[in-house]
């Protein structure tokens, strides 16, 4: 059976005025318009497309690349909004509609959301929605602290912004823990910092303990190299100097910098840090 909302291998299987058909290994037909048929193709050849509902509901194979595939979370700007939903950008020709019910709060025109794509099991319809809570489930978390995980930032309250992890989980990242502006929508790597009673998941964008003072360390080398050696800071700079210029905190820097004099790697002056 032909699945909606991915791409598929399919083998063409007959021409037709407006396109070819193609079909999958269990006869399930599906058309490919001439405007999508690249150069080429002919009977029998394998093709790959994604695949979604026409404006009549009918199954339509395109290649164009959409912006979202099933049962994953992209951010989409709207295109048009009306009462009964809001009608998403996704790369395809046809809009991908967030109908109001599967509105987290009311949606307007030239505005982007985070959406995620599922299949509704009653109209068999590819839906967006912004209720993004529904389909981040912690109660079988695999991960560990300090493991690496893949970010994206859905949601800012006044503590923090939830992050969408691996695809499938959610995590907070404290606002006085973020040293770089990031902004709804950003694809971020971070580091489970820790997991708490009921599965609570705090994320750093640094490494936590020793390691992260040893990626920091390099940064300030790497700055050092860049400005002929010489930096402008030292251990009376302001926590504000110190993020504007490398984007971490006044913690984090002093441990740095100490693991640096200690490798006899930089000399710490009163006015600045001198690389040796």
């Amino acid at each position: 059976m032909i699945q909606l909302g991915v791409f598929s291998n399919l083998t063409v299987s007959r021409g037709s005025a407006v396109g070819f058909f193609l079909i999958d290994e269990e006869g399930e037909e599906v058309l490919l318009h001439n405007k999508f048929v690249p150069n080429g193709l002919k009977l029998d050849d394998k093709i790959s497309v994604f695949v979604y509902n026409d404006s009549e509901d009918r199954l339509i194979a395109t290649t164009q690349t959409p912006k979202i595939t099933l049962n994953k979370f992209a951010l989409l700007k709207v295109i048009d909004a009306a009462s009964f939903g809001a009608f998403m950008d996704w790369g395809l020709d046809k809009d991908l509609l967030v109908p109001f019910k599967e509105q987290a709060k009311k949606m307007y025109t030239h505005k982007s959301y985070v959406v995620y794509l599922f299949l509704d099991s009653v109209s068999d319809r590819l839906v967006g929605t912004t209720k993004i809570n529904r389909y981040l489930d912690n109660t079988d978390c695999d991960l560990k602290q300090n493991d690496e995980v893949d970010l994206m930032v859905y949601e800012d309250f006044d503590l923090g912004y939830f992050v969408i992890i691996n695809n499938k989980y959610k995590g907070l990242i404290y606002k006085n823990e973020i040293f770089t502006p990031i902004q709804i929508g950003d694809k971020l790597k971070g580091f489970v910092k820790q997991i708490k009673e009921g599965n609570l998941i705090d994320i750093s964008l640094q490494k936590i303990g020793f390691e992260n003072v040893d990626i920091n360390s390099q940064m300030i080398l790497d700055l050092l190299k860049k400005t002929n050696g010489v930096i402008s800071l030292h251990d009376n700079s302001t926590p504000e100097e110190i993020k504007k210029m490398l984007g971490m905190s006044k913690k984090t820097f002093k441990k740095a910098i100490g693991i640096l004099y200690r490798k006899k790697l930089i000399k710490i002056e009163p006015n600045e840090i001198l690389l040796l």
